[in-house]
């Protein structure tokens, strides 16, 4: 079975996102979606909430599945079985630091990394933008799901 996983905070997830894991849903036999854990950064979800969300998005992809993981990305693949991540690329920028993570996760485990480029629609788009636009009022509807608009609305008035 060919898997590989496909990480990030997802806070919240996108269009952008969406667009990954549906194309890689196409390639690999199973595509787990790790909600990656950091303690450090500050979330507007709750990881509990991210993965709620992503269940939610892409339940009409039996071969996707989704899971949340503290620590190296590598570690969770090793422990799972799981030979490949996939990460998208939205520009050259992303390039330069997901190449010397991809080389780092290469020499740490033998995983390998597979870029798969943005559909040019999503590639500006990032979860941070999205969620500065719609703090200040602006439209973010047909970046994100609809679903996942509303949720992000009602948070950021909790917030205000």
């Amino acid at each position: 079975m060919r898997r590989a996983v496909y990480p990030g905070s997802y806070d919240p997830v996108t269009n952008g996102h969406l667009d990954i894991i549906e194309r890689a849903a196409e390639v690999f036999d199973e595509v787990v979606i790790a909600v990656m854990i950091n303690k450090a950064k500050q979330t507007l979800f709750t990881v509990e909430e991210r993965t709620e969300m992503l269940r939610d998005v892409t339940s009409h992809l039996p071969n996707v599945r989704v899971d949340s993981w503290h620590g190296l990305l590598v570690q969770y693949c090793e422990k799972h079985g799981i030979k490949a991540i996939v990460k998208g690329l939205r520009a050259v920028s992303d390039f330069d630091y997901e190449l010397q993570m991809a080389q780092m996760n290469q020499q740490l485990s033998g995983i390998d990394t597979l870029f798969m480029p943005t559909s040019p629609a999503y590639s500006f788009l990032s979860s941070s933008l999205v969620k500065e636009v719609a703090k200040y009022g602006g439209d973010v509807s047909h970046l994100l799901p609809a679903q996942i608009n509303d949720r992000l609305l009602k948070r950021l008035a909790e917030r205000a």
